[in-house]
């Protein structure tokens, strides 16, 4: 490829990316939670359900891991144990706030200036676990900050998420070692 071939590819997928950014923006268009304080949401999860997708899809000892970027963004790290082929997979990313710092309402990129919806519909009060919808009802993740959840915020969150429009037929419970 010679160097108009290359400007020329390389202005094909600056506009590209433009126009899917401005065409598919990120939108929450779920209740969030108010209130939400960013610090205390920083730290490490566990992944104790979610819905499959080709990223996760085999992994167990799921985590997501939260701190704050220079720039003021979260960095992102998703980790977890492949136990089809035997080895570790990590994923690194950021999010960014829709809007307010104070919703939980937020975007979230592991491919380049890509990002897909994030939002935490459900948080206890000391943030020890939490309920996440993507952008539609094709992702869903239940958090804790430890290996287990209680019963009766389990139910309350699988019954919020069935009375959001999620089947939950296929949601996945993470082995958690």
């Amino acid at each position: 490829m010679d160097k108009k071939q290359s400007l020329l590819f390389l202005s094909a997928v600056a506009v590209g990316t433009l126009a899917y950014n401005v065409l598919k923006p990120v939108r929450s268009t779920v209740d969030v939670v108010e209130d939400f304080e960013e610090e205390k949401y920083l730290g490490k999860w566990y992944e104790l359900a979610r819905f499959d997708f080709f990223w996760e899809k085999n992994l167990k000892n799921v985590t997501a891991e939260y701190s704050k970027n220079a720039d003021g963004s979260i960095k992102v790290v998703n980790s977890g144990f492949d136990y089809v082929k035997n080895k570790d997979k990590q994923s690194i990313g950021k999010a960014k706030f829709l809007d307010a710092s104070n919703r939980g309402a937020l975007k979230v990129s592991f491919f380049g200036p890509f990002y897909s919806g994030y939002n935490v519909v459900q948080l206890d009060d000391d943030y020890r676990y939490a309920l996440v919808f993507g952008e539609n009802t094709d992702y869903l993740w239940i958090l804790s900050r430890n290996k287990n959840i209680p019963l009766d915020i389990k139910e309350k969150y699988l019954e919020y998420a069935r009375n959001s429009g999620y089947d939950l037929t296929n949601l996945v419970w993470t082995q958690q070692d």
